[in-house]
């Protein structure tokens, strides 16, 4: 379901989105698919629009945010779709990894990121170093996995884990990494300051995935870092939540992740739209009664008047840009 609503005096803003069933009951209403967005002043968002709009107007990020590289996606990414099962996705998700081969420890030429507008020449670092940096440690023990095979009776056959198999097998065993078995230098799709980019990175062939995990190459040296960005003195109203970080960039739609209470109502998505930034949050309804002081992170996702481009992405709470996280 998508939702449109214009608030007036504000340029540009454009609160839509596609939540999930029972939204915030207080949004506004449905638009008929076949006919006109619903638009109008609606004073229930008056105080984020004021809000996004300052953080909008504070945005002043220094000069390497135009002329360097400043990378908005995760280090670690996917080139392709990899036909994860639930093993190897909670493996890829938690960086558990085992390498089967040599990693080169030499560190290959200076390579090239190629933004829409313009290239840059970078330091790489080499295969072992990138693994290093992808490999976040070994998965902890998982109950029901065999702790090795079943023991064959002498003159009879093999009895597998099960009903029928010993009980000694079934002890707790680690989960499984992800197996590395090559690894070569290529380039990955980035999100960067500079829109996206064809980053040098690189691709780990992985047992059991079809495509190639890939980690990004650039020399940490080479990486800028994100501003901070600058949010309004006064605490944000109650009612309405910041953006924790973006799930997925579609073209014109944004999936991302807000920050809610655990017994607050579903959440809305609120958009403020400019030529230059787009500012998001969310809406709640929150509890009335007792409940457990914990943040809980709740998709929901908007989508925009034209595709983001290199447009930056800000958290209306603390006007921090918002980095791909997957």
């Amino acid at each position: 379901m998508r939702r449109h609503l214009a608030l007036l005096g504000l340029p540009l803003l454009v609160l839509a989105g596609c939540a999930a069933p029972g939204a915030d009951p207080a949004g506004p209403p449905a638009a008929d698919p076949s006919g006109p967005s619903v638009s109008g002043p609606d004073h229930r968002w008056e105080a984020f629009g004021q809000r996004a709009t300052e953080v909008a107007d504070a945005w002043r990020p220094g000069p390497a945010w135009r002329s360097g590289y400043v990378p908005l996606d995760d280090a670690t990414v996917l080139v392709g779709d990899p036909g994860f099962t639930d093993e190897t996705k909670q493996a890829f998700l938690n960086g558990w990894y085992r390498d089967q081969i040599d990693l080169p420890a030499a560190r290959p030429a200076d390579g090239t990121i190629r933004f829409p507008e313009g290239t840059l020449r970078v330091p790489l670092v080499s295969a072992a170093e990138a693994y290093a940096q992808m490999d976040q440690g070994d998965p902890p023990p998982c109950d029901g996995r065999p702790m090795a095979p079943a023991p064959r009776p002498e003159g009879g056959p093999t009895v597998e884990p099960g009903p029928d198999g010993p009980v000694a097998t079934r002890a707790a065993s680690p989960c499984v990494p992800l197996t590395v078995t090559g690894a070569k230098l290529g380039t990955a799709s980035v999100r960067t300051s500079r829109g996206e980019a064809t980053v040098p990175a690189w691709l780990f062939t992985v047992e059991g995935l079809r495509v190639p995990v890939a980690r990004l190459a650039v020399a940490p040296s080479a990486v800028g870092a994100a501003p901070e960005g600058t949010a309004p003195s006064r605490p944000m109203d109650d009612g309405f939540v910041g953006a924790l970080d973006l799930r997925a960039v579609t073209g014109n739609r944004l999936d991302y992740r807000v920050g809610t209470g655990a017994c607050d109502g579903e959440p809305t998505p609120l958009v403020l739209e400019r030529d230059d930034v787009v500012v998001l949050g969310g809406a709640v309804v929150r509890s009335t009664g007792p409940c457990t002081m914990q943040l809980v992170m709740k998709p929901v996702s908007v989508t925009l008047k034209a595709p983001l481009g290199d447009r930056t992405v800000l958290d209306v709470a603390g006007g921090t840009p918002l980095v791909v996280r997957r």
